[in-house]
């Protein structure tokens, strides 16, 4: 049950924090996105040390085209903005909004997915393999492990799916939704360093 607000106040808390018990769940939520973000941070460290140590395999700039790179930048980036507005719409209990807008972060996230299979496939044609350079090693690894969970992210967003259509916008499937969005932000936020940390610099 909700926790009564009263007065103005009640228009000044986001539905997903209306209820405490929901509330307290976000924030272990967010304990749970740091721990992430070390292991993260440690998979970029170790592709820092080992960016330069290519052995007999293709440089970073042999190796990456970025046409493909942009266009997951843009499939990803496009699904942040597409989550944050099923998140308006599940504020304003527009459900059908919210089923729209939460498919579309499906799609998206699933054509980021297809295409980055599509890069390692190729690379992997060309005989790039994670066990050819310490540098591939590093970069199989550490794009990979993202992969990963934006995979993980849309079998966790078509649960959710199916939990909204039977439920409806409850206070649980509220807060499900919202961290979830946050999952899939800090996604994007990662994406931003791979591409930059890990294609463009390689690339220039």
């Amino acid at each position: 049950m909700s926790t009564p607000v009263v007065g103005e106040s009640q228009h000044q808390i986001p539905l997903e924090f209306a209820n405490e018990e929901e509330s307290l769940k976000i924030t272990g939520f967010w304990m749970f996105l740091m721990t992430d973000m070390i292991i993260f941070a440690s998979l970029f460290a170790v592709f820092a040390v080992y960016r330069s140590r290519v052995a007999a395999g293709p440089t970073p700039d042999q190796l990456f085209h970025l046409g493909p790179v942009i266009l997951e930048t843009l499939l990803l980036l496009t699904s942040s903005f597409t989550i944050g507005m099923a998140v308006y719409y599940m504020r304003k209990d527009n459900l059908a909004a919210v089923y729209g807008w939460f498919i579309a972060t499906i799609v998206l996230g699933a054509g980021f997915v297809i295409t980055e299979v599509h890069d390692f496939v190729t690379y992997v044609h060309l005989g790039a393999t994670w066990h050819v350079s310490g540098f591939l090693s590093g970069f199989f690894v550490l794009v990979g492990t993202h992969g990963s969970h934006v995979t993980f992210g849309i079998m966790w967003a078509l649960t959710l799916l199916f939990q909204l259509r039977r439920r409806g916008l409850t206070d649980i499937t509220r807060r499900k939704l919202f961290t979830f969005s946050l999952y899939w932000h800090f996604l994007d936020i990662v994406w931003v360093f791979i591409f930059t940390f890990v294609y463009l610099y390689g690339k220039f």
